[in-house]
């Protein structure tokens, strides 16, 4: 079995789906032969996409797997040997216009009609496409993404007087500015992970927040910052799983997050679940983790524990047997 996998032109800012499949890649049973196709442009204008739709139907495998992002490369690729992870779908949702429904036809509608398997992260994803796209249940398999053995288990002296809150991720749907209002008036440091608007820093110097940011970081880099932090917050509005909060439980460090799908089911009994639009819950949970050691060791140990059932092998495996189930087919 010989897998063509899939990506978008890499990135020094986005590489989460890269890291997911690296990872998933090397729990893959010996005997398969994989590579990887980067597209050789980033998805931006008419001509570079379709060179990199061209590109992609002369490298295609036994099966052909498109990881993500650049879901139009569907259209030449051999439909009953292609496989389509889709990560959430929330660029399309509550959007109206032309442009939004150019969007919709390529990177969805289209490539879900040119595949044989579409896969999601989770559930919540899953109802989220069949509501809003006619597709058959049965062709959306839910595989969960997993979290990279690289991360380490590490204790840390938690730091009461001044905790260091780590945040990744800075886009509208990660909440930051309602983390912000919340951490007012908290003894804190806040370590944020991606760029800033300049509305964001504002609101970071209105609220006399310590923080420090971090743009371009290199995976590596991202499991130092999780080894250096006391907690870590993941209060978003939307998300089609949660990494962070799996990668934050494996490093050892108690988790905030959204009490909504689906990071409510992926952080198990391993993390505090807040409303993200309520502020004052969101402060209350906060202040209980830097005050509250046997919470904090708590939520550690059921963390840890969580982790488990998101291991690069046990997805790895589902994967594998999705390639087997097409592969001899016609």
């Amino acid at each position: 079995m010989k897998l063509s996998y899939f990506f978008r032109k890499p990135s020094p800012v986005f590489h989460s789906i890269e890291e997911q499949f690296f990872t998933i890649q090397k729990d893959l049973p010996k005997d398969v032969e994989y590579s990887n196709k980067f597209a050789k442009y980033h998805s931006k204008g008419l001509f570079k996409r379709i060179f990199i739709t061209i590109q992609s139907a002369f490298s295609q495998g036994d099966i052909n797997h498109i990881t993500g992002d650049i879901h139009f490369v569907a259209l030449f690729l051999r439909k009953k040997k292609t496989v389509l992870t889709v990560h959430d779908i929330g660029s399309v949702l509550n959007k109206k216009g032309i442009k939004n429904k150019i969007l919709r036809f390529f990177w969805f509608s289209m490539p879900f009609a040119r595949v044989k398997y579409v896969t999601v992260i989770s559930d919540f994803t899953k109802n989220e496409i069949i509501k809003n796209f006619k597709i058959k249940s049965d062709k959306i398999v839910v595989i969960p993404d997993c979290v990279s053995p690289a991360i380490p288990f590490t204790e840390k002296n938690f730091n009461k007087e001044e905790p260091n809150i780590l945040q990744i991720g800075t886009k509208q749907n990660k909440n930051i500015p309602n983390l912000i209002k919340a951490l007012s008036g908290i003894s804190c440091k806040l370590t944020i992970i991606g760029n800033l608007s300049e509305e964001q820093k504002e609101l970071l110097k209105q609220h006399n927040i310590d923080y420090e940011n971090k743009i371009n970081l290199k995976f590596s880099e991202i499991i130092e910052e999780y080894k250096k932090a006391d907690m870590v917050t993941f209060i978003s509005t939307y998300e089609g799983f949660g990494v962070p909060i799996l990668e934050a439980q494996a490093a050892g460090k108690p988790v905030i997050t959204s009490n909504i799908s689906p990071m409510t089911e992926v952080a198990g009994k391993g993390a505090l679940k807040v409303n993200p639009r309520n502020i004052p819950e969101i402060k209350t949970e906060i202040q209980k983790i830097i005050t509250n050691e046997k919470l904090r060791q708590k939520l550690i140990k059921n963390g840890k524990e969580n982790v488990k059932k998101y291991s690069a092998t046990a997805v790895a495996d589902r994967y594998f047997k999705l390639y087997k189930s097409i592969y001899g087919q016609n």
